[in-house]
């Protein structure tokens, strides 16, 4: 077979001459369609490859403002959940301590706000995400609003409460506290069991000054076994004050002290395995965690970095 031009010709062997071969319009139809769809395929194989493999500009811009995206929510999350810790810190010492001093009754509607999640049906992730993050803003909102009424009919009460909010404990027994254990269950260094902490530990050095957290009177009788050289202060309207493992005490039994006064220095006696203070806060015989006692010489950014070190899961000294 031989091509001349856009000719096709064919070899005769009867002839022994080259003929014309001749195709029919059926013949051309049928290869030009093979073309096509062999075209076609190409195509659509290279429209494969570069739909999996390659992005469009576009693409490349929408996929940076979607991660951008992410990355916004996940920190406005991470705000929302703080601030939500905080207010709850508040809520716990409003209803637990300031309410309790003022003898006031507790917020009623307060568990009214409680959370409670729907079940939406949800297009993506992100819309799951603001979804979820909107109805927490909206939770804290109200949660505020009860808290900062809360506060402003406190205000309204205080009155003439001043000589009883002294007997209080109000400030840290320690200068420049370090929490070193908080209060709940606890490994216990000496009896190597897990047992209730019922107190915050403070770490210090031998000798460190410790102070009266409010106005009191030294009970003779100390805080019991194991919390060797310690003071008990009892500072009237139920509330009592424990100081232990001291190196020394500064005042004798009966004698009555003043907020910020020095009533002994840290140490390591009694159980103990090594320098430290225990501290306690009493209320009606029930031992409460100091945590929140904390509220009249820290500053709101000391206070909550003391908050964090009491959750803190350390192993307590006593």
């Amino acid at each position: 077979m031989r091509y001349f031009g856009c000719m096709k010709y064919k070899f005769n062997h009867k002839s022994l001459l080259f003929e014309v071969e001749k195709t029919s319009v059926r013949q051309h139809l049928k290869k030009i369609f093979s073309y096509l769809c062999i075209g076609l395929a190409f195509a659509f194989a290279s429209w494969i490859v570069y739909a999996n493999f390659f992005s469009s500009p576009k693409e490349k811009r929408l996929k940076r403002e979607l991660e951008e995206t992410r990355l916004q929510l996940a920190s406005m999350e991470r705000r929302v959940n703080l601030l939500s810790h905080v207010l709850k810190d508040l809520e716990e010492k409003d209803d637990h301590v300031y309410r309790s001093l003022l003898e006031a009754e507790p917020v009623k509607d307060r568990n009214q706000w409680m959370y409670r999640p729907e079940v939406p049906v949800y297009t993506n992730a992100n819309t799951k995400s603001i979804n979820d993050l909107s109805r927490k803003i909206d939770l804290l909102t109200a949660r505020t609003q009860v808290a900062l009424r809360s506060y402003e009919e406190l205000w309204g009460m205080i009155g003439n409460k001043e000589e009883r909010l002294a007997h209080v404990p109000a400030i840290s027994p320690v200068k420049n506290p370090k929490i070193i254990s908080g209060f709940g269950m606890r490994y216990h260094p000496i009896y190597n069991i897990s047992r209730r902490h019922t107190g915050v530990d403070f770490a210090g050095k031998r000798g460190e000054p410790v102070y009266a957290t409010a106005d009191g009177v030294v009970r003779s009788d100390g805080a019991g076994s194991g919390y060797g050289i310690s003071v008990v202060l009892n500072h009237g309207n139920g509330y009592q004050t424990v100081y232990a493992h001291l190196s020394k005490k500064a005042v004798r039994d009966g004698q009555k002290v003043k907020r910020g006064e020095v009533v002994g220095y840290m140490g390591s006696s009694g159980l103990s395995s090594g320098v430290h203070l225990h501290y306690e806060v009493i209320k009606n015989g029930q031992k409460i965690n100091p945590i929140h006692f904390f509220f009249g010489d820290l500053s709101p950014e000391e206070y909550d970095q003391l908050l964090r070190d009491a959750t803190a899961q350390s192993v307590p000294l006593s």
